[in-house]
């Protein structure tokens, strides 16, 4: 797809630059830059614009509904509830040919993260967990105090894990840790500093859930740019975006994109400084991190050894192998926790406290999640680590030999992510594609990444997937011009479009399509 008025942008950019000096080029870029995506919003509406970029909409729709289709091979959809209800067994039948359904064969290790391990005691022993306590909830710990102790216990050996001390708190959570610290630090910087305009400094590779957060409670973000070479955030960029709102500084440990850790310690001074929190995400690798120096890997400091830490999330889901749906939120001490609380002192119906989004929650997962670490222990969860970080360095050793790609900076736990200035990198995501391997596509610039989990250090996966990279670069290399096809290309050309706003609604015709079902023929 290209959108039509891309073509007019040249003309218009060489017009406006023509019989001008150096300096003064120099001096418009970055007011062209503005203007040209504000150009392209204006744009939007001309009608004939407007009617080009909707009948691309609805093609992308259609494709996106098609690739859905494909993926549920033709499933029946079950839209009304049955006149009687299904006995267990075709309730389990139909549960295990849904799990079925899709391209990509993740128990044997063939997709980047999502799961992150898997065996059958394991699994027994979740299902047993969640059913014993699938009906308890937390929100009543005076008839549920044993699930209230579980989390209690849950978050005390995180506190222990990150070397937090006795002052060290939190709360286990669902995945929205990250919002929830991006709250607690919103309310006390209103109520501690007055800040009613409230901004956090982050860096471009933080995770999308700190501007989902952001859009969520009305915080102004200010992305910092990241070392061109290590691509961990760059430190001065970070310290000129500090303002008098400023409420928050975050650092990643690692970041998502390209499993570089950022320069906590060098953070950690500016929160100490100029007095404003640090929070360290260290959601997806973070139960590898505390695990690594006990390991045998060396790591910077990244937790609540350095004084400036305040805050650090963490996912068990991940690997702390829990269920999906755990998370953990820690806090240097009680005051900011405090302001993570949600209180309701006059309502009718009683004095509500929430420590988290959710009112009620499901004490199975929090059962689950103790459970889990009840069931690894220390030593299993080292091991672990050995496993999975010395596979990650012997892919990295390998791909770093190959020729046509390169690895973005140092990957500091699981993720490898890999690049190429001879070819259009999405290439190889599509052919790794159709060999069976999902990974993970970056942009700005073009990337994929591997992000390397227990299931790939099953035997013989590591070496399959190097074989079948270095296979598709000898053909990629001698057709180096091709074009990327397929989703991918849609992918590529959208990083093209300075009006982010039609990225958004590419992106809300794929959210559509989560939810789309049909009425059964019968």
């Amino acid at each position: 797809m290209r959108i039509i008025y891309v073509d007019a942008i040249p003309g218009i950019v060489n017009n406006a630059l023509q019989n001008k000096e150096p300096w003064q080029i120099v001096t418009m870029t970055s007011l062209l830059e503005r203007g040209k995506k504000q150009l392209f919003k204006l744009a939007r509406y001309i009608p004939s614009i407007r009617d080009k970029i909707n009948k691309e909409l609805v093609n992308i729709n259609e494709t996106f509904e098609k690739d859905v289709v494909h993926r549920l091979k033709e499933a029946s959809f079950i839209v009304h509830l049955p006149k009687k209800g299904l006995n267990k067994e075709e309730i389990l039948n139909l549960v295990k040919q849904f799990i079925r359904l899709g391209d990509y064969d993740w128990q044997a290790g063939r997709v980047s993260g999502a799961i992150y391990r898997t065996n059958n005691e394991l699994t027994q022993l979740m299902g047993d967990v969640y059913a014993i306590a699938s009906y308890t909830n937390p929100l009543h710990p005076d008839i549920f105090p044993g699930i209230c102790k579980m989390e209690a216990e849950v978050v005390r050996i995180a506190c222990h894990l990150f070397h937090g001390d006795e002052e060290t708190c939190g709360t286990a959570s669902g995945t929205e840790s990250i919002l929830l610290a991006c709250k607690a630090f919103r309310d006390y910087g209103r109520e501690v500093k007055g800040i009613t305009k409230p901004e956090m400094v982050m860096p471009v590779t933080a995770h999308a859930a700190f501007d989902k957060a952001a859009q969520y409670l009305n915080i102004k973000v200010r992305t910092v740019p990241v070392n061109p070479h290590s691509f961990t955030v760059s430190i001065q960029a970070m310290r000129k975006s500090i303002t008098k709102n400023t409420i928050l500084l975050v650092g990643s440990a690692p970041n998502f994109p390209y499993g570089t850790l950022d320069n906590i310690e060098a953070i950690s001074e500016l929160g100490m400084k100029y007095n404003i929190p640090v929070h360290v995400d260290a959601c997806l690798g973070g139960f590898l991190t505390c695990f690594m120096p006990d390991a045998g890997y060396d790591l910077p400091l990244f937790d609540f050894k350095l004084p400036g830490v305040t805050s650090l999330s963490a996912d068990t889901h991940k690997y702390g192998y829990a269920p999906k749906g755990s998370s953990i939120i820690l806090y240097r001490n009680k005051i900011y926790r405090h302001y993570q609380y949600t209180i309701t002192t006059d309502w009718p119906g009683g004095i509500y406290g929430s420590p988290t989004i959710n009112g009620s929650r499901a004490g199975g997962i929090i059962a689950s999640c103790w459970a889990t670490l009840m069931y690894f222990g220390y030593n299993n969860y080292i091991e672990s680590t050995k496993k999975i970080i010395e596979t990650t360095r012997y892919i990295e050793r390998n791909l770093r030999e190959m020729d046509g790609i390169f690895v973005f900076g140092k990957p500091a736990t699981s993720v490898i992510a890999i690049g190429s200035n001879e070819f259009h990198i999405y290439r190889l995501s599509e052919a790794l594609s159709a060999k069976g391997w999902n990974l993970n596509p970056l942009q700005f610039p073009p990337g994929v990444h591997l992000c390397v989990t227990h299931m790939h250090t099953q035997s013989g996966v590591a070496d399959q997937f190097l074989k079948d990279v270095k296979s598709e670069l000898n053909t990629i290399l001698e057709t180096r011009t091709t074009l990327v096809e397929g989703k991918l290309a849609m992918y590529g050309m959208s990083q093209s479009i300075p009006d982010r706003s039609v990225v958004g609604d590419f992106t809300r015709c794929f959210l559509d399509s989560m939810y789309y079902t049909r009425e059964s023929e019968t």
